[in-house]
């Protein structure tokens, strides 16, 4: 007598394909998809280098206050792959992952699918069915893991792409220059079928918003510019329709946004512009109260999070961003809050554009910097070689843990600000294993 497929059974499969393994193809999940059945609710598709997290949550929580059942697909996880699948916001039970990750993989067989992928089935089909008797989401926001063109994410036939600001990232896969990475990602927008065809993208550097707009030629897309929507300012709460607007999209005021940081307001602005853009075409109107509850609620662990101090550790901000645009924007936002972090905690991956991103971290605290090993990543920079690269002073640590422990022992944490823990989701990732309680929410 066999068992029931259980989490830890589904989990033991999707660990053997190999977190880090990519084969860019999209055969084997426009395969799936034929076997499935194409998805019966539209697909929301965020695509781009920085922000798409962000955006993508803030654009889920714009279609839940508006009434929508929504499913959020998002990448990576910190401590559980639960946290990639969300429904109204919520993670699914493991039961559930069980049940339907046994679907997938007995829809997938003989495919291959990679790690990716298969998380990218499995998604389909929760929001497909979105829990026992119910018919299932009523739109989707899908986060692209790498690229564009090849991402798994892209056989949906997505009803809005959303580009979120493209940069220097994943350079040994996607190419050597921004335009070629440009490209990689404007792949991602179709031709209009069924309703398709529209996208909208964030301020781009001109390089890569001429490529974009070009791809949108060829494809036959509708490209919008978020400027052509609205513009928001977060200090004011207000916002305010672009002259000769694309869509409409009322005056409103009171939006106050709970995600710190300030750019944070770009992507609420892109999030908000996608939404009315949307919701015109579904003449779905746009409510003030409801966009008001969006941006209250809107919660990401990891972008500037603080964290008080206790329990053995000392006041912490926890920060992701992970490349030369993301630690730029992490020091703007520590200035512009007058912040100045005691010391940071650094660690990154090999494959990172580490010559423009480390004098980013250098000039971030006039105190020690931790170069942090992440030992659960093979792809991360073993700690001595990246303290060498980060230059005198530079102290190596074995790990997370080992770096904040050595901080307070050596008295970078005595009250002349918090320590910055930044460079990597992999990284932040190893911290909330021992503090999985940080993940949630805050009253």
């Amino acid at each position: 007598m066999t068992h029931a497929p259980t989490f830890q059974d589904f989990l033991h499969q999707l660990d053997s394909l190999g977190l880090f393994h990519m084969d860019l193809s999209l055969e084997r999940m426009a395969e799936f998809v034929r076997r499935s059945g194409p998805p019966r609710f539209p697909v929301l598709h965020v695509v781009g280098t920085n922000g798409k997290g962000s955006t993508a949550t803030i654009l889920a929580e714009l279609l839940r206050a508006h009434g929508l059942r929504v499913g959020l697909f998002t990448s990576p996880h910190f401590v559980s792959v639960r946290e990639r699948i969300l429904v109204d916001g919520a993670m699914l039970p493991e039961d559930a992952w069980a049940r339907l990750g046994h679907e997938a993989l007995r829809r997938s067989e003989g495919l291959d699918l990679t790690y990716f992928e298969l998380l990218t089935a499995l998604a389909v089909l929760a929001f497909a069915e979105a829990g026992p008797g119910e018919a299932g989401v009523d739109v989707a926001v899908m986060e692209a893991g790498l690229g564009g063109r090849f991402d798994a994410t892209n056989v949906l036939s997505p009803a809005l792409t959303v580009f979120t600001p493209i940069g220097l990232d994943h350079m040994n896969v996607l190419g050597d220059t921004l335009a070629e990475i440009a490209a990689d990602k404007a792949g991602a927008m179709r031709r209009p079928v069924r309703g398709g065809g529209l996208a909208i993208s964030a301020h781009q550097e001109p390089e890569a918003m001429e490529v974009l707009r070009r791809v949108a030629g060829e494809a036959g897309a509708e490209l919008v510019g978020v400027g052509e929507v609205l513009s928001y300012s977060r200090a004011k709460g207000r916002v305010t329709p672009a002259p000769k607007a694309r869509v409409f999209s009322p005056h409103m005021t009171g939006l106050r946004l709970s995600l710190p940081g300030l750019h944070q307001q770009d992507n609420a602005r892109l999030a908000l512009a996608a939404f009315a853009l949307w919701a015109a075409r579904l003449r779905l109107p746009v409510i003030e109260e409801a966009c008001q509850e969006a941006f209250r609620c809107a919660f990401i662990p990891g972008r500037m999070q603080h964290v008080p101090a206790g329990a053995g550790l000392p006041e912490l901000i926890l920060d992701g961003g992970h490349n030369a645009h993301g630690l730029a924007a992490l020091g703007a936002s520590l200035e512009a809050e007058a912040i100045r972090p005691a010391a940071v905690v650094f660690g990154c991956l090999r494959d990172k554009p580490l010559a423009t991103m480390l004098p980013l971290v250098r000039a971030l605290t006039d105190g020690t910097v931790y170069a942090a090993g992440i030992p659960s990543c093979p792809r991360a920079c073993e700690p001595e070689e990246l303290a060498a690269l980060l230059g005198p002073g530079a102290v190596p640590a074995a790990d997370v843990h080992a770096a904040l422990a050595r901080c307070m022992a050596d008295g970078d944490s005595g009250g002349a600000g918090p320590v910055l823990v930044c460079g990597s989701l992999y990284l932040l990732g190893e911290f909330y294993m021992t503090h999985p309680g940080l993940l949630e929410r805050p009253e």
